[in-house]
């Protein structure tokens, strides 16, 4: 997983939260609030960042 290299969570809890947006169209807000009560602390601009930067590669490997 070197695409996640560096990052400070996990690449699986990254692509989790990132499908989760895609699939849901939650609100970064809301999801920021569900990864909370999972008890994972996360600023929703960081989830913005995640989808800004996964989305088009995970949408380029499902075609």
């Amino acid at each position: 997983m070197g695409d996640f290299k560096w990052k400070h969570f996990r690449g699986e809890i990254i692509l989790e939260f990132v499908r989760w947006y895609c699939k849901y169209g939650i609100s970064y807000r809301d999801l920021e609030e569900m990864m909370l009560e999972r008890g994972i602390t996360v600023d929703h601009s960081t989830l913005y960042r995640w989808v800004r930067e996964y989305a088009p590669e995970i949408e380029r490997r499902l075609r």
